[in-house]
């Protein structure tokens, strides 16, 4: 994968193994392209305990970047630990790699293994695409993943420093902060203020984003895109009985003529179609999810004996 696209990680000789030696905590500094901003010190503390009582199962990799100097290329967590343990060495490998090939692998190794913020997976990305003059089709393909993702993540780095740091802080989330980037810095800077100090959800936020730009409400478009769909389910509903247009008024007789033709024809259609008629609920269910800012993914299969829908909600939003 991206081994191969930044063409590093390769040996010249295969036959040789890596050897694990010991080397002193204060030769060790990290890697300044580690993308990782914000460590939390609970972690870094549960991972000392489980170091000191079971021992450290995997070395930390490092490269010698001066004589007995030595750069974390993949482990600062673990690195952080001992240095919370007091020790004295790391078990390390040491690997021969240039400034170029030190930066792009502490970069991916940090994206593929690192639960990143999204500030800090996008600052990752770019890094990358600048150091070995990738486009974004380039490195989506390397990273394993889709040029729009990508592209989104870089997004973020639009936005003023302030926003990114707050949801470097996680006092707001990446939703938030994609509902202010096409505000200018000043409106930018105003939002964040609201927003923290007000608490507001994501909604809230992309509904004032959208009063600042003097754009229609998002909160009442979707309002108006669920009445207009719970019409056009209304008909096809267990009970057979259309929803009014809206603004209009049926008399008590005209109203019970028109159930009682609604049952009718509703009946035998409920009889044949009772499966397709809860999938298409279900879809209308989807679709309101969809219009309410969640990314949802589905798989449709379906065979004489029966549908099958598979849903997939990403639990990070």
């Amino acid at each position: 994968m991206a081994f191969s696209l930044f063409n590093f990680g390769k040996s010249e000789n295969n036959d040789t193994k890596q050897k694990v030696v010991d080397v002193k905590l204060d030769q060790i500094i990290p890697n300044r392209y580690q993308p990782r901003q914000v460590f939390d010190k609970d972690g870094i503390r549960e991972l000392a305990q489980t170091i000191d009582e079971h021992g450290l199962l995997q070395p930390i990799v490092v490269r010698e970047y001066e004589p007995a100097k030595y750069e974390i290329i993949a482990g600062e967590r673990r690195y952080r630990a001992m240095k919370l343990l007091e020790w004295e060495t790391a078990p390390a490998i040491i690997e021969k790699m240039s400034d170029h090939e030190a930066a792009s692998l502490a970069l991916v190794e940090n994206l593929q293994r690192s639960q990143l913020s999204s500030i800090e997976e996008a600052q990752a990305y770019r890094r990358l695409m600048d150091l070995n003059h990738l486009t974004q089709a380039a490195l989506a393909k390397g990273m394993g993943k889709s040029q729009s993702f990508v592209a989104n993540k870089l997004r973020l780095l639009k936005l003023i420093k302030p926003v990114q740091t707050a949801i470097l802080d996680h006092r707001i989330t990446e939703r938030h902060g994609r509902a202010m980037l096409d505000l200018d810095e000043k409106q930018q800077r105003d939002m964040l203020m609201k927003v923290v100090n007000n608490r507001l959800t994501v909604r809230q936020t992309e509904d004032e984003v959208a009063k600042n730009l003097g754009r229609p409400l998002p909160s009442e478009i979707a309002k108006q895109k669920a009445a207009a769909r719970q019409r056009e389910l209304a008909p096809i509903a267990p009970s057979g009985e259309p929803l009014p247009p809206v603004g209009t008024q049926q008399s008590s007789a005209s109203a019970k003529k028109k159930k009682s033709r609604a049952k009718r024809k509703a009946k035998p259609a409920k009889q044949i179609n009772d499966a397709r008629l809860a999938l298409n609920t279900i879809k209308k269910s989807i679709q309101l999810a969809k219009d309410s800012g969640f990314t949802v993914t589905t798989h449709e299969k379906n065979d004489d004996k029966s549908y099958q829908l598979v849903i997939e909600i990403p639990k990070k939003q």
